[in-house]
C-alpha cells in the first residue's frame, strides 16, 4: 500500500497540471469568445444572404453557447499536453519494446485526429452548409439558432476526427494479429458499407455529410492497408513463419 501512495501523488500532480492548463486556456478563449464564435459562424454566414443571420432563441444562449465553445476549443488545444502527462505517468511501467510500439500509435492517432478536425472544418462543413443554405425554399429566410448550429459543427468536426483514426485502427488490428492483411482485403466491400453506415451515424441526418465523411474513411482504410503491406513489420512475417516451420 505504501508503494502505491507515491503513484497516486504523482497522478494527482499531473492531473492538476492538466486542469491548470485547461483553465488558463478556457479563461483566455472565453475572454475572446466573440472572435472565437465568429470564426465558427463565418462558415454559415458566408453561404447566406446579408439579410439572414444567426439568432438566439433562448435567454441564456448568448452566454452558455460561447462558454461551451471556449471549453471545447480549450480541450482540443490541451489534448497534446494531456497525452504527454498521461504518457509520462504510464511509460515508466512499460518495457522498452512496449514503449517503441505504443508511442507511434499515440502520436499518429493525435495527428490524424487534428487532421480530421481540419478536414471537417475546411471541407465537410462548407460543402454541407452551402448545400443546406441553397435548399431553402423561395421566400424562406435561413436564421439558425446559435446553439443548434454549434452542436452541428461540433458533431461534424469530432466525427471527422474520429473517422481519421481508421489507419491507426487498421494497423493496430494487424499488429495485434486480430486479422490479417488478406482478411481485411477480402472484407473490403463490407468495410465500404460500414464506412457509409458510420458516416450516417456519426454525422447529422443528411446525405451530404454522410458521403463527405464516408469517402475519406474508405480512402483512409485503403491507405492503412497500403502502409501495412509495405511496412517492415509485414516484411518479417514470412521469415517468422519459415522459422516456426
Amino acid at each position: 500500500m505504501n508503494n502505491f501512495i507515491p503513484h497516486l501523488i504523482e497522478f494527482r500532480t499531473r492531473l492538476l497540471r492538466c486542469i491548470a492548463l485547461l483553465s488558463i486556456l478556457f479563461i483566455f478563449l472565453f475572454w475572446i469568445d466573440d472572435t472565437l464564435y465568429a470564426w465558427i459562424a463565418k462558415l454559415l454566414l458566408f453561404q447566406l444572404p446579408k439579410t439572414n443571420a444567426l439568432i438566439a432563441t433562448e435567454v441564456t444562449s448568448t452566454f452558455m453557447v460561447p462558454m461551451k465553445l471556449a471549453f471545447i476549443v480549450s480541450l482540443l488545444l490541451a489534448i497534446p499536453y494531456i497525452l504527454y502527462e498521461l504518457w509520462a505517468f504510464v511509460s515508466p511501467g512499460l518495457y522498452q519494446k512496449e514503449k517503441k510500439q505504443i508511442f507511434p500509435f499515440i502520436l499518429c492517432s493525435t495527428l490524424l485526429f487534428y487532421t480530421g478536425v481540419g478536414f471537417g472544418y475546411f471541407v465537410i462543413c462548407p460543402l454541407a452548409l452551402g448545400f443546406f443554405a441553397n435548399c431553402a425554399p423561395l421566400g424562406i429566410s435561413v436564421m439558425t439558432d446559435i446553439r443548434y448550429y454549434l452542436d452541428f459543427m461540433l458533431t461534424v468536426l469530432f466525427s471527422a476526427g474520429l473517422a481519421f483514426q481508421v489507419p491507426v485502427i487498421t494497423l493496430a488490428l494487424i499488429k495485434a494479429q486480430v486479422v490479417s492483411i488478406e482478411q481485411l482485403s477480402y472484407l473490403r466491400p463490407y468495410v465500404i458499407v460500414a464506412a457509409f453506415i458510420f458516416g450516417m451515424l456519426l454525422t447529422p441526418p443528411d446525405v451530404v455529410s454522410q458521403i463527405l465523411l464516408a469517402l475519406p474513411m474508405w480512402g483512409l482504410f485503403e491507405a492503412g492497408l497500403f502502409i501495412v503491406k509495405r511496412s517492415t513489420f509485414t516484411q518479417t512475417l514470412p521469415h517468422e513463419v519459415g522459422e516456426r516451420a
